[in-house]
């Protein structure tokens, strides 16, 4: 298992290792659960530096993204950050990834930790014109500060005024203490927050640094359990769950990011066929009526045949309740239709509710 530069702190910390897409990373320290209310209610801060991170710089930049991505990048001010996804000809998704923009010429991919070659390739298999494309993933290490007191604990190690950073934009050369760091306002959870990219070697020093400050607010370390239960309950898609290369970002309910009014790029046919034909499926949420927790790949039943799958399903922290997110028939997705999870060789009843389960709490500016 390849191992992040907090790996012995996770140890030290008695953080529960298990191997997430070839990285040695704690899904829990404490539980799930009291990480899981830290972040609702105080704050949580997560070792994310297996993500993946590449640069493409160079005259043609913009244009190479707008082929390469759905989203309209040409839209995006200095400083600000997209999520979008990418995909293959046939509308299917290589990953889902936000994009930093520095100027026209200069931007960051930061991109999901297991689809990080994958995605690198590609990229190089359809670069263009004057474009550099490198994978600098090991340059960097990641934390997350995520919670409603988040910006209180990470004001007191910064001169820079954090309310100047707004919901999805960036400010790099930002001193954390003596570290300096990209500092970006988004995350993972729901919560308002904030990602920091800094130095590899710097990585034990920031999370002790950000641990202690944070002592009086009660922030905690978290881990992927809790990391996974937020960002269902705020219905974030989880690449290889609610998206991979057969399912697109239409289906993923994902079309904010789909720009089809944009010149071309790759998977825009599929895509505007699959919109103008209507939706066979999609992924919708629900809840359980009977007992029974829904997982991941369990089969979903409706007037007795199969519509579909969970792609994600547990016990809701906050909600306390069972929940799911299935990709399912579209004739069966409106709210309130029963549905039937297979659970333990037997058909439970569940109902479609709205997505998100959980009010995303971010901080956005006036």
């Amino acid at each position: 298992m390849k191992k992040t530069p907090l790996y012995e702190k996770h140890i030290q910390l008695k953080g529960k290792i298990i191997d997430f897409g070839g990285w040695g990373l704690p899904v829990e320290y404490s539980g799930i659960i009291p990480e899981h209310e830290a972040v609702r209610t105080k704050a949580g801060i997560f070792d994310v530096s297996h993500m993946g991170e590449i640069t493409v710089q160079g005259e043609d930049s913009e244009k190479y993204l707008q082929m390469l991505l759905t989203n309209d990048i040409s839209l995006l001010n200095n400083n600000q950050i997209a999520y979008t996804t990418m995909c293959y000809p046939h509308g299917g998704v290589v990953d889902d990834l936000l994009v930093y923009k520095y100027t026209n010429t200069d931007y960051l991919l930061v991109v999901n930790a297991s689809n990080t070659e994958k995605d690198y390739r590609w990229m190089k298999e359809n670069i263009f014109g004057d474009t550099e494309v490198l994978n600098v993933s090991e340059n960097y290490a990641q934390v997350a500060l995520q919670g409603p007191l988040s910006q209180t604990i990470l004001q007191k190690l910064t001169k820079k005024d954090l309310n100047e950073i707004e919901f999805y934009y960036f400010c790099d050369n930002v001193n954390i203490g003596n570290i300096g760091a990209l500092v970006s306002r988004t995350g993972y959870t729901g919560e308002d927050g904030f990602e920091l990219y800094f130095a590899y070697d710097k990585a034990e020093e920031m999370w002790e640094l950000i641990l202690e400050t944070g002592k009086e607010e009660g922030l905690i370390p978290a881990g992927l359990g809790a990391r996974d239960t937020l960002r269902f309950e705020a219905a974030l898609p989880l690449y290889g769950h609610e998206l991979d290369e057969n399912i697109t970002p239409l289906e993923a309910g994902l079309g904010f990011c789909v720009k089809l009014n944009k010149e071309n790029f790759i998977g825009k046919e599929a895509l505007a066929n699959q919109k103008s034909e209507g939706l066979n499926r999609k992924i919708i949420g629900f809840e359980m009526i009977d007992r029974g927790i829904p997982r991941n790949n369990y089969e979903v039943y409706a007037e007795g045949r199969k519509i579909g799958y969970v792609t994600t399903g547990s016990f809701s922290p906050t909600l306390k309740k069972n929940i799911g997110l299935a990709l399912i028939d579209s004739a069966y997705s409106k709210e309130g239709t029963e549905i039937e999870v297979l659970i333990r060789n037997k058909n439970l009843k569940a109902k479609v509710i709205k997505k998100p389960f959980y009010s995303k709490k971010y901080k956005k500016m006036p």
